[in-house]
């Protein structure tokens, strides 16, 4: 899994569309195709933000001379986390997660966005155990629900299915 590191390349990612919400988080994904199908139609239109040359569309920004991978990019914004400690707490569990559903993600540009903050009256610490939890259970439903909207594509792609991919276990309670 590659990270995305760019601005354009997380607004083209995000102009994809939103695939799959949760009361917290926002899944958005821009499908991406192999160097040699967007060459095979060339009256496909163009995706991502804005128009974009024929020559030039969200594989430039991706760099994609071998077939497409699954991108990743999180986005925690101090307005709905205002603590550091607790940015890093939330991108660290939204990366461990997207890990566990590689293989069942198409090949596409993904960005998973903080859409709301967490109770700070029901999470006094900035990165208690109780948070990740909280955190990691509601990502388990945002990617599961991602997965299986988009079974077909890949199972497709030769991944395997749900049933044969590694469920992540809930973190332990101290």
């Amino acid at each position: 899994m590659q990270r995305l590191k760019t601005r354009p390349q997380f607004q083209a990612a995000m102009a994809g569309g939103t695939v799959s919400r949760t009361a917290h988080f926002a899944l958005h994904r821009l499908g991406l195709a192999p160097t040699g199908a967007a060459a095979a139609s060339p009256s496909a239109p163009p995706t991502g933000p804005g128009p974009l040359p024929d020559t030039q569309g969200p594989q430039a920004l991706f760099g994609m001379a071998e077939p497409p991978g699954v991108w990743l990019g999180a986005m925690v914004p101090k307005r709905w986390a205002r603590r550091a400690v607790t940015r890093n707490t939330i991108k660290r569990q939204i990366y461990a997660v997207a890990a566990a559903f590689e293989p069942q993600l198409p090949q596409a540009a993904h960005v998973v966005r903080l859409r709301a903050t967490f109770d700070r009256k029901q999470f006094t610490s900035a990165t208690s155990d109780v948070l990740k939890q909280a955190v990691r259970a509601e990502l388990l439903q945002l990617f599961g629900y991602a997965v299986r909207r988009s079974g077909g594509a890949a199972t497709a792609a030769g991944a395997p299915t749900t049933a044969a991919a590694p469920r992540p276990a809930p973190a332990p309670v101290s």
